[in-house]
């Protein structure tokens, strides 16, 4: 018989390689192997009398304790070791795996004082399991809630695994810091010690390592608000959960999975998958799972209007939360609970269940906020306008506060996603009480703080921001029209403001004008004549979003737009003008994008004087098949060349044009950039956008997050290349891409593509035109319009009049 687990036949069982196998399965999670292993150890030595009986009853005993079976583990290990064994390493072992099993169990006094008893004894016998100690004593301490303790002892098994190179110690030491950094909102931090763990554990194969690390990595982004990248991480590791055989993490990475979905408000899946995580939390008697559980059926029975069903879950969440002494559960369903009560008109219960989140001390701060705007919105409805105004504004506190802590770009894209709805509830509040301007501040405050960062409003509080802030001035300044779009649950607001005034239109819902803004962007990528169809989509979004403001825009006016959400992949300058010669806007106003009010006030006159000098990079060597060359790439650049003369340009072309030569160009010295080459753009790392210039090394890609870190004072960055605007708008930023890049290293404007754009198409002829304006000083918004306008006269008959060729690409002012 040959058993399972790959264990030799008896005669030829090896007890050593067993065990010493055994242990290395269950290092790497693969846990039923490590379990088999011990229990045919334990076949062939089933007397107490053997050192072996005790060597593989410890590896069952910990190999339970990981497959979270501690009740089990405990039982195996009651009897004492023999005394011959009291000073081994298994001595260690055993009390170790009994402290973590009763901490499972929240038997938190029981757990310290074995854990206590395992570190003395580490101490004299056994020191390199010190850092294994440590570890379980951070965890110990990570249940009761004590953030200091924790981060200390995973500290010192870190420092412990590094001395002992012991590969998976590290790795485990990595990820509990992660864990810990997220429970007290470091989200970088977290991130960073994740991703290095994560690394790690799949260079050592460590598959349970590896599937906690996935999880604790979508748990982090999940409270950044990014839900796409979460909800793929709560499944990876769920699947690797699945794979190794830990149910209740399973379980836990499913319920979560459940949670994204509903924040992505898939409602269909987020009560499938949590009634399904429901039915194996009470198969395996979890508590704090079965309230999770419940939690999630409640906000969806609330999402659908379902109040008395979500009350029934409420009432057993409650009841199961008390039953196991779990307090953030509890706390989830007493602010679920004062959500169900406003649903109910029950306003007394739902303010009592509001405070009662607000006041406790170690509610975190996304509960925190969300109550605080929820009781402003119950105030809100019961006409308690100053109540009303001082809860929403304590909420923005708390959310600008939290949001300014996270200090890497790319994880600030996503923070206000989960938040965005609670400024609409105060938006509106504004304006119904006639507060215009100040509806329009607010709307303001949610945008571009990445864009800000670095500047001097980056460490002023949010209501200091918004008092110096002076819209009409900006209009002044910048010379145009400003149009500042809000796209709301229940209605979308606009404000026009020129120099002498602000004026505010209400708009349809947002979920009224994105299926038409979809529409209408997907007629443009098709290439149709939209003029000639007569299309009803460009019609009706000039006539949504346009035709209420048209009073109030001159003819041949400069207007800035600052669009929201689904509007900035739209190119407004393609909406037909309906009347008696229907035409694109475009001939109507000179338009750019800006994505904040704030950062236009921080930018600055054009100085005429200033030197007219052009870096010039493209027409690169193909790196691969995915990017060939550029047929009129050369062509384009001796155009753009021809507009400078040579003392004043620097040009990149060939095999010169690397990433590393544009570092070393001191990009910085220019007053104006261009790029003539293929780009990317990321959706879901969008600091991973890069421009494809030739092979440098092992890397032809200049990326965004390369481009943010040289800083620029370029008024003009063109971006001829696809896709350089970026494909997806984040909640308070825009458009996040190559061009968010370059506003941020501070260049004043940039042009850049919202779709892919073929070089043999009227490009090189737009970008020489858009030049030859430029050198005859044109501002750079002018000569695009102008360069536009110009290929559509000069085509009007032919395909490069389609919107396609000649709306592709965007002015975006920056500071």
């Amino acid at each position: 018989m040959v058993l399972a687990g790959g264990c030799k036949s008896p005669e030829q069982f090896s007890p050593r390689q067993t065990y010493e196998s055994g242990w290395l399965d269950l290092n790497r999670g693969e846990l039923n192997s490590a379990l088999l292993k011990a229990e045919a150890g334990l076949h062939h030595f089933p007397s107490p009398e053997s050192d072996w009986y005790w060597r593989f009853t410890i590896l069952k005993g910990e190999t339970l304790l990981r497959l979270h079976r501690s009740g089990e583990s405990l039982a195996l290990l009651e009897r004492e070791l023999p005394p011959s064994l009291s000073a081994s390493d298994l001595a260690v072992w055993r009390r170790m795996t009994q402290g973590a099993a009763n901490a499972f169990l929240r038997r938190f006094e029981e757990s310290g004082k074995l854990l206590g008893e395992a570190e003395k004894l580490a101490e004299a016998h056994a020191p390199s399991l010190l850092g294994e100690v440590a570890l379980r004593k951070g965890t110990l301490a990570f249940l009761r809630n004590d953030p200091e303790v924790t981060a200390a002892e995973y500290h010192k098994a870190l420092a412990l695994a590094q001395n002992y190179k012991d590969g998976f110690l590290e790795a485990a030491a990595r990820g509990s810091l992660g864990l810990i950094a997220t429970r007290q909102e470091h989200y970088d931090e977290s991130i960073d010690w994740d991703r290095s763990a994560l690394e790690l554990s799949r260079s050592l194969n460590a598959q349970s390592s590896v599937a906690r690390i996935l999880g604790n990595l979508g748990w982090s982004y999940f409270e950044l608000g990014d839900y796409d990248q979460s909800l793929s991480l709560f499944q990876q590791s769920g699947d690797a959960f699945s794979h190794i055989g830990v149910l209740d993490l399973q379980t836990r990475a499913l319920i979560m999975t459940g949670l994204t979905h509903y924040y992505l408000r898939d409602f269909d899946n987020a009560e499938k998958e949590s009634e399904q995580a429901l039915k194996v939390a009470r198969s395996i008697r979890d508590p704090v799972l079965i309230t999770q559980c419940l939690n999630n059926l409640s906000m969806v029975a609330l999402s659908r209007q379902q109040p008395e069903p979500a009350e029934k879950f409420n009432l057993e969440a409650h009841q199961s939360a008390r039953s196991s002494a779990d307090p953030d559960g509890e706390l989830s369903a007493t602010l679920i609970s004062g959500r169900i009560q406003t649903a109910l008109n029950h306003y007394r219960e739902a303010q009592d269940d509001l405070a009662a989140v607000i006041r406790e001390p170690k509610a975190a701060t996304a509960v925190r906020w969300e109550a605080e705007a929820r009781l402003a919105k119950l105030y809100d409805m019961q006409h308690q306008n100053a109540r009303a105004e001082q809860a929403y504004r304590r909420s923005i506190e708390t959310i600008q506060s939290a949001r300014s802590s996270v200090g890497q770009d790319e994880l600030r894209f996503t923070f206000l996603s989960s938040s965005i709805d609670f400024f609409d509830d105060y938006i509106d509040f504004l304006i119904r009480q006639g507060r215009v301007e100040d509806a329009l501040k607010i709307a303001d405050l949610t945008r571009a703080s990445a864009l800000t960062v670095g500047s001097q409003t980056a460490n002023v509080d949010a209501y200091s921001l918004i008092r110096n802030l002076h819209p009409q001035r900006i209009a002044q300044k910048s010379r145009a029209t400003l149009l500042l779009y809000w796209l709301g649950r229940n209605q979308s607001h606009l404000w026009v403001i020129s120099p002498s005034e602000i004026s505010h239109i209400l708009l349809p819902k947002q979920s009224e004008i994105e299926p038409i803004v979809k529409s209408y962007r997907e007629a443009v990528l098709d290439g149709r004549d939209l003029l000639a169809s007569g299309d009803t989509d460009g019609r009706k979004l000039y006539s949504m979003l346009i035709e209420p403001a048209k009073k109030l825009l001159a003819k041949d006016s400069r207007v800035i737009l600052l669009p929201a959400e689904s509007l900035y992949g739209l190119n407004f300058e393609s909406l037909i003008v309906p009347g008696p010669v229907p035409h694109y806007w475009i001939e109507d106003v000179t338009l750019s994008t800006a994505s904040s009010l704030t950062v236009l006030s921080g930018s600055r006159v054009k100085n005429e004087e200033a030197v007219k000098n052009l870096l010039l990079i493209g027409n690169a060597q193909a790196p691969n098949s995915d990017f060939p060359p550029l047929a009129q790439a050369s062509a384009e650049m001796a155009k753009i060349a021809g507009h400078f003369p040579q003392s004043e340009e620097e040009v990149l072309e060939g095999k010169q044009a690397t990433p590393s030569a544009y570092i070393r160009s001191h990009p910085e010295r220019f007053s104006y950039l261009h790029f003539v080459t293929h780009g990317t753009a990321s959706h879901t790392r969008p600091l991973e956008s890069a421009v494809i210039l030739s092979q440098d090394g092992d890397s032809f890609k200049l990326y965004a997050r390369d481009i943010v870190a040289h800083p620029l004072q370029a008024q003009l960055v063109t971006i001829s290349a696809c896709n350089g605007a970026g494909t997806r708008a984040y909640a308070g930023e825009g458009l996040v891409g190559l061009s968010w890049a370059f506003l941020r290293a501070g260049a004043h404007n940039v042009i850049a593509s919202l779709w892919e754009v073929s070089d043999a198409s009227s490009t090189p002829q737009l970008m020489d035109a858009l030049y030859e304006g430029l050198t005859h000083g044109e501002d750079p918004a002018t000569a695009l319009r102008n360069a536009k306008l110009s290929i559509l006269k000069a085509n009007s008959h032919s395909v490069f009049a389609k919107p396609f060729y000649w709306a592709p690409f965007q002015l975006y002012a920056g500071s």
